[in-house]
C-alpha cells in the first residue's frame, strides 16, 4: 500500500493517530451497541528511590465469570515508561499498543523522545477520543508511570474516563480492587524505599486486594501464575523475574500463616 501525501497544511507531522485520521482509517474501535466484554481489574504503581514499580493482577473477568486467568495488565511505553490497564480488556490493549507506536513514530519524526509531561498527555487525549465508547460500558482507565530523565525522578500519572490526568505524588491503583490495594500501600509507603521494598509493598498490595475483590486474582499456585511487576529507573524498564515474584508471594504466605499460627495460640478472634 502506497504511503499517504499531504499537503503541508494537512500534515499530522509526529501525532500518528492524526495520520491514521487523515488516511481514512479508525483510531480506535466504536461499537454501536454495548457488549459483554473481558474487563481487566487492579492495577498498582509506587515510587521508589530510584525510580517507579507498577504491578498488575492477571485477572480478567466477564459478568460474574473468570474469562482470563493470565491476561498482562503491564506494558513498557518505551525505554522509560510503563503503562497498566484497567477496564475493558480488548479497547485497552488496543490503545496501548497505538500508544507505543505514537511514542516512536514520534521519536523517529522528531529526532527526539516526548518528555514524561508529554508521553502522558498523549495518553490522555487517547482516553478522551475513548469517551463515546466509556458511554457504551466499554471505559478504559490506565496507569502510568516512568523515569523522568531531566530530573531523575520516577513519575505517576492517573487518569479519568473523560481523559483527565492527575500527577500523583507517590502511589496510586485502578481498577476493582484499587481501594484495597491503595490502602495497603498507604499503610506501608515511606519516602525512599529500596527497589526491592517497593516490589513487596506492590506484592502486598495485590494480594489484599484479591482478599477483599472477587474481580482481582492472587497469586494461583497450583497454575503456576503470578501477578506482573516493572520497575522504571535509570537504566530503563524492567520486568521482575517470574521466580523473584513467585518467591516473594511464597514468602509472604507464609508470614501470613504464621502469624495466623501465633494468633490462634493467644486465643485471638480469627
Amino acid at each position: 500500500m502506497a504511503l499517504p501525501i499531504f499537503h503541508p497544511v494537512d500534515d499530522p507531522g509526529p501525532d500518528f493517530a492524526g495520520l491514521l485520521r487523515r488516511a481514512g482509517r479508525p483510531v480506535l474501535p466504536n461499537p454501536t451497541s454495548e457488549l459483554n466484554v473481558p474487563h481487566a481489574t487492579t492495577v498498582v504503581a509506587l515510587r521508589f528511590a530510584e525510580g517507579v514499580v507498577m504491578a498488575g493482577d492477571r485477572r480478567a473477568t466477564e459478568g460474574y465469570s473468570i474469562a482470563h486467568r493470565a491476561m498482562d495488565k503491564v506494558f513498557p511505553a518505551d525505554r522509560w515508561s510503563a503503562v497498566a490497564i484497567a477496564g475493558a480488556a480488548g479497547p485497552a490493549i488496543e490503545m496501548v499498543r497505538l500508544f507505543q507506536v505514537q511514542l516512536e513514530h514520534y521519536e523517529k519524526v522528531e529526532g527526539l523522545s516526548l518528555s514524561l509531561e508529554g508521553k502522558a498527555n498523549q495518553l490522555a487525549q487517547m482516553v478522551r477520543e475513548h469517551l463515546p465508547m466509556a458511554f457504551q460500558g466499554l471505559a478504559v482507565v490506565p496507569l502510568f508511570a516512568g523515569f523522568d530523565v531531566r530530573r531523575g525522578v520516577g513519575r505517576i500519572f492517573t487518569y479519568d474516563v473523560t481523559g483527565g490526568h492527575y500527577e500523583e505524588a507517590d502511589f496510586q491503583a485502578t481498577g476493582s480492587g484499587g481501594r484495597d490495594a491503595r490502602n495497603t500501600i498507604k499503610l506501608g509507603f515511606k519516602e525512599g524505599l529500596t527497589r526491592a521494598e517497593a516490589i513487596e509493598l506492590a506484592i502486598e498490595a495485590l494480594f489484599e486486594a484479591a482478599d477483599e475483590d472477587a474481580g482481582t486474582g492472587g497469586p494461583d499456585l497450583v497454575r503456576g501464575i503470578y501477578p506482573l511487576v516493572a520497575a522504571v529507573d535509570a537504566e530503563g524498564f524492567a520486568p521482575v523475574g517470574e521466580e523473584e515474584v513467585a518467591d516473594r508471594f511464597l514468602s509472604l504466605i507464609e508470614r501470613r500463616r504464621a502469624q495466623r499460627g501465633r494468633d490462634r495460640g493467644r486465643g485471638e478472634p480469627q
